[in-house]
């Protein structure tokens, strides 16, 4: 099934739902391939095979979020990996209404949102061509309790809103700020991310692609969205792709 939401004449998105599938991104990589175009949601009440980064299982217990949407690139769009950062402030935006204390909620580099320091959602970027499918996961109702870092879920914080319920606002959010992005450039997405993320000076560890870690202190984002982090010796290090960690 599947409805849309129209601001004015314009329709701003769809979202589909189905009650199972093997992974939302897979299958809004394949609409994708068939010519599926921006503003389109697929939210799967379970997934048998859901995925975080690197190819991590993430489990997918009915009651929580499991949704991707795609955005077609533009010749003039900022750079793609910055869609990250999009989502990640939609989402933050959204979660945050749902709780007394918004300051409750941090964002980690470069999209994992932490409630009281564990982690409450994922978010997964994939490319095909022209399009980016954003893959969001997030703790409504459950949350592991078997994994190396801390999770939570909103239901243990006071508030378990319906999953399709929570993705009608979400998908306003994401629509509002991928607006921003393209009409005024990712300043605007930085800043409130920037004032959305953990403090600077928070200790974090970078775990690199090569398998390698690099400690450091938090020291913002440069102009295209990336990490950088302050080392003991004083030298700044940015970081392009790694998985962080606070310490």
């Amino acid at each position: 099934m599947g409805h849309g939401r129209r601001q004015g004449a314009v329709l701003t998105h769809t979202i589909r739902t189905v009650a199972e599938t093997g992974s939302t991104n897979a299958d809004m990589l394949m609409l994708a391939g068939s010519g599926a175009g921006e503003g389109l949601w697929l939210r799967a009440e379970r997934q048998t095979g859901g995925r975080g980064r690197q190819g991590r299982a993430w489990a997918s217990p009915e009651g929580n979020l499991y949704a991707s949407t795609l955005v077609r690139l533009r010749p003039h769009d900022p750079q793609a990996a910055t869609l990250a950062l999009v989502a990640a402030v939609a989402l933050e935006e959204v979660v945050s209404a749902y709780l007394p204390r918004a300051d409750a909620v941090r964002i980690k580099w470069p999209n994992d949102l932490l409630l009281d320091g564990a982690k409450l959602s994922g978010i997964l970027l994939e490319r095909a061509d022209d399009a980016v499918v954003i893959g969001i996961g997030v703790n409504l109702a459950h949350h592991p309790t078997d994994l190396e870092r801390p999770a939570t879920s909103l239901a243990a914080h006071g508030a378990a809103p319906d999953p399709a319920d929570f993705l009608e606002t979400l998908a306003d959010a994401f629509a509002r700020w991928l607006g921003i992005w393209r009409a005024e450039g990712l300043g605007p997405v930085r800043a409130r991310w920037l004032d959305r993320a953990h403090a600077p000076g928070t200790a974090l560890t970078a775990r690199l692609p090569d398998g390698s870690a690099i400690d450091g202190l938090f020291s913002g984002l440069d102009n295209e969205g990336a990490l950088i982090l302050r080392l003991a010796d004083g030298t700044t290090r940015v970081i392009h792709a790694a998985d962080v960690f606070l310490i």
